[in-house]
């Protein structure tokens, strides 16, 4: 059977090192490969060096470099459009995801069936 996320490579940007690996884990066993940054500053000198995921599922509250900074300097940097989904425990989550223009979100914590069908229908 073919998995769902083949060929498809997913960007996790999420300072919890333990939900970036329940998450790697899942998304990996969905057939997705995935790069984890801990920060938005991390996750665009990873960028500087790989082609663009298919999808980014950007956590909003981080150090260094948070999801609104990521957001807008992956928009000023690159041309090509890629679906983000915004991670967060916010109750006003939808309105994160529409401060950055991004294609949607999932709440922490996550139901997984929920995430599943969220990222296939965002990954291009």
């Amino acid at each position: 059977m073919t998995k769902v996320g083949t060929g498809k490579t997913i960007l996790i940007v999420e300072d919890d090192g333990d939900i970036s690996f329940a998450l790697k884990v899942f998304l990996e066993s969905e057939g997705y490969r995935v790069q984890i940054s801990k920060n938005g500053l991390e996750a665009l000198r990873w960028l500087e060096h790989s082609a663009l995921p298919s999808l980014i599922l950007l956590d909003m509250k981080m150090p260094v470099m948070n999801g609104w900074e990521f957001a807008r300097e992956f928009a000023a940097r690159y041309d090509h459009k890629v679906p983000i989904l915004v991670m967060t425990a916010a109750v006003d989550a939808e309105k994160r995801a529409a401060e950055i223009a991004a294609n949607g979100w999932v709440g922490k914590p996550f139901n997984l069936v929920d995430l599943s069908q969220k990222v296939q229908q965002s990954a291009a």
